[in-house]
């Protein structure tokens, strides 16, 4: 019974003793300027959302330097990009499947589950589609290279690429 009468004494003092003085520079500042408030607090909640939400998805994407961990570790590496563009280079054993092949032979890939998939593309946008759907259809160890084939070039990582040669005659 005193703790609460003293609970309530101590809120009844604070209630007395008014604002802090800062808080009424923090107001003003609101009310002058209510369009900058507002782009902060939903620029905030952007940010939470998006953060969340990716939390809420596990770690899809991965740095170029942590790809090769995966391929070392035997990962299926899925190139995305175009026939063309894979010609010019691709990651060491990748195999090329375009985006469209790839959700319908989804079944063909996510047979190993355990086995690690990283998922390329050009920049990483298409790459993160490919994750999630081959995560929706069972595989649980995918990845996304972040920034794709540019990033892994920017890291200096080799690419392998199918130039033709000819053969001398004898």
């Amino acid at each position: 019974m005193a703790a609460r009468r003293d609970r309530a004494a101590l809120v009844y003092w604070l209630l007395r003793q008014g604002k802090p003085k800062h808080m009424n520079t923090y107001l003003e500042f609101a009310q002058n300027h209510t369009l900058l408030v507002a782009a902060l607090v939903v620029s905030l909640f952007v940010l939470l959302f998006t953060e969340l939400r990716r939390k809420a998805q596990g770690i899809t994407n991965v740095e170029p330097q942590d790809a090769v961990k995966l391929i070392n570790a035997d990962a299926l590496v899925l190139d995305l990009r175009s026939s063309e563009s894979f010609a010019r280079g691709h990651i060491v054993n990748a195999r090329n499947v375009p985006s469209d092949e790839l959700h319908a032979n989804q079944d063909k890939y996510t047979k190993n589950k355990s086995r690690p998939i990283l998922a390329v593309c050009d920049a990483g946008v298409t790459s993160a589609r490919a994750v999630d759907t081959l995560r929706k259809a069972g595989a649980e160890n995918v990845y996304g290279l972040k920034g794709g084939i540019t990033a892994w070039t920017q890291a200096n990582l080799p690419l392998v690429t199918a130039k033709k040669t000819k053969k001398g005659k004898a």
